[in-house]
């Protein structure tokens, strides 16, 4: 009997062992998850070759090789250049205005002034085996130390050899064995609006990066960046740091040291300006031979002449530039030149801008005996004029605004004027009987649109002197205002036409 319980319960087991066998892994299949199978959608169900692109356009290939080919030449010879500047701050955590305007004197701080040192980048081309390098004068202008590191990481302490702040050139130099790679100046009076360019430099300290753009403008001025302003235009990238370096043309020479940008956020905004190489050279040399730029004088302010102003002025010539100035004790003044005269050459050059007439003169030996040809009361004339030297400080113009005594209001112009009183000479500074005082304009007017002002001195109107309301009055009844009538304003120091004109 016991054997045959112990048969029962050896089958019993067995039974449970194989009915767990084939229960358990089916059961575990209900609870565990398989093998993931992925099924793809119909769009991805076959790869499909992208589509084939067309030929390269012939001669595209060539274009990009040139760009590898100028940015491999150029790149060598381009620099950054490292300034610092050691500089004192108040210890005091408002500064010392605070105590200043709170107590009425300036207090020590605890272990006196601070010293810090101010850090700035930019860039250079090495324009001579001598290792002189052209940059701009804000990059190393007033800097204690100056650090240039060249493209093979070699690094040089460089010295100032010149500054010229109205060109925004300067000339530094670094002393090596004469192995330098040197860049090729071009000429950028051969260039033209279109011709590509590229931009090399360290903008936000990125060493030797190279940027490409076209000029997009020449003989830029105007821009208020400098005082004599020539400018190449272009839309090569130009950031801060890219300052004093070179923009080059195709054919690897440099034509124009990036100088400054057109921008409202302070980054590359698709315009830029470079100083053309021309300008430049002519600085550097006289940087590197006599250690300043002395430029000539003639003692004049001038404009441009517009249309509208050489209508109403009977001029018939098209290009010029207007004399609105001339200071006493000059070569102008001495000369006969007078305000009003028309500028049409100097020295054989001809001018019909500002700009050229500005510059003309001051590339000019002071001491030099220049032919000036001049449009004056229709009549051409030539005087001669012995160039000064261009004095280190010019008077700059003061406006100054407010009202006269006794004004007489001219409706037509949307002005009132006044006689020069004791009181308005003591308030402007102007003289009885030099002119008529603007005291008040109104606001949409002709005469505002002309952009007279409060405070302006009226010298002549159509030409004739005005010494007082009733002289400009006599003018304006026989005046041609749709025609226009051109006034000969005083502006504090500074002199200039204006138009009033109807639309």
């Amino acid at each position: 009997m016991r054997d045959v319980r112990l048969i029962l319960v050896l089958v019993l087991a067995l039974s449970i062992i194989v009915i767990g066998g084939v229960a358990i892994p089916m059961l575990l299949s209900l609870t565990t998850p398989g093998e993931v199978s992925v099924s793809r959608p119909e769009a991805q169900a076959a790869p499909k070759d992208l589509e084939p692109l067309p030929p390269v356009p012939e001669g595209l290939d060539r274009l990009s090789e040139r760009f590898r080919a100028v940015a491999k030449h150029i790149r060598p010879a381009v620099v950054a250049i490292g300034v610092s500047k050691k500089v004192e701050a108040s210890p005091w955590p408002f500064g010392d205005e605070f105590f200043r305007r709170f107590f009425g004197r300036r207090f020590p701080g605890p272990g006196g002034e601070r010293k810090f040192e101010r850090r700035g980048l930019g860039s250079g081309v090495i324009v001579s085996p001598d290792g002189y390098i052209l940059t701009n004068n804000h990059v190393v202008a007033e800097a204690d130390e100056i650090t240039v590191k060249l493209s093979d990481g070699r690094e040089f302490g460089a010295e100032v050899i010149g500054t010229d702040p109205p060109s925004e050139i300067a000339v530094v130099q670094i002393e090596t064995d004469g192995d330098l790679p040197v860049a090729k100046l071009g000429n950028d009076e051969a260039m033209e609006v279109g011709d590509w360019v590229l931009a090399v430099g360290a903008p936000f300290g990125l060493e030797q990066t190279v940027t490409s753009g076209i000029i997009s403008a020449t003989g830029r001025h105007g821009v208020g960046i400098t005082e004599y302003e020539n400018f190449i235009q272009t839309d090569a990238a130009i950031n801060p740091g890219n300052s004093g370096g070179p923009l080059v043309n195709m054919h690897g020479e440099v034509v124009g040291i990036n100088t400054a940008i057109a921008s409202r956020s302070g980054g590359y905004m698709g315009i830029g300006f470079a100083v053309p190489i021309n300008m430049a050279r002519k600085v550097m040399g006289r940087l590197v031979e006599e250690g300043e730029v002395v430029r000539g004088w003639l003692g004049v302010s001038i404009q441009p002449l517009t249309p509208e102003m050489a209508e109403s002025m009977d001029i018939s010539e098209k290009k010029g530039v207007l004399v609105s100035q001339v200071f006493d004790d000059t070569p102008a003044a001495e000369a006969g030149i007078r305000p009003g005269d028309l500028v049409l050459e100097f020295n054989g050059k001809k001018v019909s801008e500002p700009n050229e007439l500005q510059s003309a003169v001051a590339w000019t030996k002071p001491g030099t005996k220049a032919k000036v040809i001049l449009i004056r009361d229709g009549k051409r004339k030539t005087v001669t004029v012995e160039i000064a030297r261009r004095p280190e400080r010019l008077e700059t113009a003061r406006t100054r605004t407010g009202t006269g005594g006794g004004p007489a209001q001219l409706e037509e112009l949307g002005l009132r004027v006044a006689d020069v009183t004791p009181e308005a000479r003591q308030r402007y500074g102007y003289e009885p009987g030099q002119g008529v005082l603007i005291t008040g304009v109104e606001r949409g007017s002709l005469a505002s649109r002309a952009e007279l002002e409060p405070g302006m001195l009226i010298l002549q109107a159509g030409g004739r002197n005005v010494k007082s309301v009733d002289d400009l009055e006599k003018v304006l009844e026989e005046a041609d205002l749709s025609r226009g009538l051109p006034l000969l304003v005083r502006a504090g120091d500074r002199q200039l036409f204006v138009l009033l004109k109807k639309r």
